[in-house]
This record gives C-alpha cells, sequence and structure tokens, in this order.
C-alpha cells in the first residue's frame, strides 16, 4: 500500500489527481457539464484531466490545470451499435483503441478521485476494466458516478440496470453516486428502485449552475441583436442540433407566416451537429426573415441572459444554462429514443418553472400562441424561476474536501 501511495504522487506530492470520462458519443451536453464541473472544482494544487469522445472538446478554452485526452469518437446507430464518428475502422477496434486510451491514462495519471458522467460501465463497458484495477491497485482513489436528474422512464432504466448488471456494478465499484438534480423533482431512488446499498451511496447535489454574466455585458449583447433594448428577444437553440431540425423548422415556419410585422427579434442557434442540408435550409430560411442564426455560439451564458425567452428541446444542460441566467424557459421535449426530455418537461411545468409544448403537438400556430402569450405575461413564471436555486458546485466541493480530507 505504501508502495502504491508513494508511486502515485512521486514528482507531485501537492497535487490532488482528478479524472474526468465522458463518453459524448453526441451532442454537446455531456462535454458541457463535464466542462463545467472541472472549472469549479480546480484550485491550485488540483489537476483535473478529462478523457472525452467529443468531437468538438478542443473548441473549448481550458483553464489552467485542466486539460483533455480525446478518445476517438463514436455514434449511436442503434441502443446498442455504435460506429466509429469520423475514422474508417472496424467498430470492435475503434472500442478497443478507447478502452487502451482510457487504461493507459488512469494507470499514468493514478487519480485520486475519478469521475465517470452518465454511463456507469462507460460506452460498451470501456469503463468496467479501469474501475477493477482501480479497486484492486489503487483502492484509496474515490470513484464517482455522475447522474442527471433524469435518465430515462422508470421501466426503461429498471430493465436495462437489471440486464446489464448495473446494481451490482454501484455497489461493488463506485464510492459515491452524485445525483446533479433535486430530490423532490425526481426521485431516481424511487423510480429506477435503487436498493438500499446503493442508495446510501447517492448525493443530491442539486442542479449545476452556469457562469452569469455582469448586468453591462448582458445589455452590450442585447444591443447586438436587437435595435433597442426594450424589444423582446427571442432565442431558440436545440443543443447540438442533431435531432433539432422540427423545431427550427416550426418556428421559421412561425415567422414566415406572421401577417404583421413580427413583435420580437430572434436568434436561432442550431447547434454543430445538425446535418449540413438541414442546417442550409435554416440559415437560408433565417436570412430570408431578416432573422440571426448560428451554428455554435461560444458565449451561451450572454446571448440566454440578454433573452427574454428561450426555446428549448429541454436537454439537462440547456436549462441549467438557461435558468442560471433566471430567463424564461420555453420547452419542446423529443419523446425519443428516451423520454427523460419530456418527463424533465413535465416536471418543471409542475413545478412552476418552465412552460411547455408535446412533441406531437407542435405547430407554427401552437408555437405562435405561445410564445406571444409568454412574451406578454412573463411574470406568470418569474416568481418560481427566481425562487430556484442551483448547488451542484457548492454540494460538490464539499464532497472533494470529504475526499481529500480523508486522503
Amino acid at each position: 500500500m505504501k508502495g502504491r501511495r508513494h508511486d502515485r504522487t512521486m514528482g507531485r506530492s501537492s497535487t490532488f489527481n482528478i479524472l474526468m470520462y465522458s463518453h459524448d458519443t453526441y451532442g454537446l451536453g455531456h462535454i458541457r457539464r463535464t466542462m463545467a464541473i472541472a472549472s469549479h472544482l480546480r484550485a491550485p494544487d488540483v489537476n483535473i484531466l478529462i478523457l472525452t469522445g467529443s468531437p468538438i472538446a478542443g473548441r473549448f478554452a481550458f483553464p489552467d490545470q485542466i486539460d483533455f485526452v480525446r478518445i476517438p469518437g463514436m455514434i449511436k446507430k442503434t441502443n446498442e451499435e455504435y460506429l466509429p464518428l469520423s475514422i474508417k475502422i472496424n467498430p470492435r477496434h475503434a472500442l478497443d483503441i478507447r478502452k487502451n486510451i482510457i487504461s493507459a491514462t488512469t494507470k499514468t495519471f493514478r487519480p485520486h478521485l475519478f469521475i465517470v458522467d452518465k454511463e456507469p460501465l462507460g460506452l460498451k463497458k470501456e469503463v468496467l476494466s479501469t474501475l477493477q484495477w482501480l479497486k484492486r491497485c489503487l483502492p484509496d482513489t474515490r470513484t464517482v458516478l455522475g447522474l442527471r436528474d433524469i435518465m430515462d422512464d422508470a421501466d426503461t432504466i429498471r430493465s436495462a440496470w437489471a440486464k446489464k448488471g448495473i446494481y451490482d456494478v454501484l455497489a461493488a465499484l463506485y464510492t459515491e453516486i452524485w445525483v446533479y438534480g433535486i430530490q423532490e423533482f425526481y426521485d431516481p431512488i424511487v423510480e429506477y428502485e435503487i436498493p438500499g446499498t446503493v442508495s446510501q451511496k447517492m448525493v443530491f447535489t442539486g442542479y449545476i449552475p452556469r457562469k452569469v454574466p455582469n448586468p453591462e455585458e448582458i445589455r452590450k449583447e442585447k444591443r447586438r441583436h436587437c435595435l433597442a433594448e426594450r424589444e423582446p428577444l427571442v432565442v431558440v437553440t436545440t443543443g447540438g442540433g442533431g435531432d433539432g431540425y422540427p423545431v427550427m423548422d416550426a418556428f421559421l415556419s412561425m415567422l414566415e407566416s406572421f401577417g404583421t410585422p413580427v413583435p420580437f427579434r430572434s436568434i436561432l442557434i442550431t447547434g454543430p451537429f445538425m446535418p449540413k442540408k438541414q442546417r442550409t435550409d435554416v440559415h437560408r430560411r433565417a436570412r430570408t426573415v431578416g432573422v440571426r442564426c448560428f451554428h455554435f455560439y461560444r458565449q451561451m451564458e450572454k446571448v440566454l441572459a440578454a433573452a427574454d425567452l428561450v426555446i428549448s428541446m429541454g436537454g439537462y444542460n440547456t436549462l441549467c444554462e438557461i435558468l442560471s441566467q433566471k430567463t424564461l424557459p420555453l420547452i419542446i421535449p423529443r419523446e425519443t429514443p428516451r423520454r427523460e426530455q419530456l418527463i424533465r418537461a413535465e416536471r418543471f411545468h409542475a413545478h412552476g418553472i418552465a412552460e411547455y409544448i408535446p412533441w406531437n403537438a407542435l405547430t407554427p400556430v401552437v408555437l405562435r400562441e405561445k410564445v406571444l402569450h409568454l412574451l406578454a405575461h412573463p411574470r406568470c413564471r418569474e416568481a418560481a424561476i427566481d425562487r430556484f436555486t442551483m448547488t451542484g458546485f457548492e454540494v460538490m466541493r464539499q464532497r472533494l474536501n470529504v475526499f481529500r480530507s480523508a486522503s
């Protein structure tokens, strides 16, 4: 034991090493959440290394003492089949490369804390052998599974976790499970039938806040997109954008059908993963109706803070970003291949925080009515939004301090 501890800290005895894993098969959510957590756990004596499959990780600015290791990207074809995102290689070989990089990085970095995002086993069990190695060879390393508030509907998660042996893995290989949500909003212990041996490891951190611009930055952003600061600003974002075209199409159809001057300004952010043909269509139609359109926005917090209303699909990270700015959200949640966005929209609506339109009810007419109503009556949600607090970073830092004091 002493030899292993000495090996891990040799040459960097004053640092605490955190390794974070984010499989990132699709979209922006995982890498944005991982980056946000890393940025708030860093300290002068903390090193953070992120293992990620995100093809856009390099677009983010990494603060001092945070870096990333890029593993080959994969994209989901079906629930069980993944294909290489860019390179033309046998999927099994691509997964073997990912697994070997994860293992080699862990053995070299020798983390004091290993945080796994969302997938307990990693993509196609690629993290399982690393978790087993840590338990066997670095038993002092704390292992944490980070879960968003809602994974999917209860029946789907119960069935999948039972089939894959997830409950046993959570009991045997994880020190703690951090749930990035509020238990009163959605309780996975009840919904997913978490056994007592696992539920006692669960820490509800609350939602994860995002950077909030100062008032002058918000005013500058508003002036950048509006002729006058008093003009309402509506922002439409579909996260990564891979499945966001129907939302953009409905919004543009709404603008195209206005018989009178549109009483608000609009910004569309398609996301970098929207298929090129769809993205081209959105940009062309946006120019026709005089709307600004971006495929990626580096400082989302500024444009979300400047907005009077943000239309999104209700992904975890997008909602955290919107509500951090105390901005009014309108959710249009997808219902396939997972129901987590719909469930989140329903729960937030029940608590008075967000309005939503069911996916099969989305039409330009319904969207117009909802947008105009929310812009005319913002106070119907403002009080609940003002009471909505985000404690995620505070609780995570508390847990980190506990881990460090026990090291």
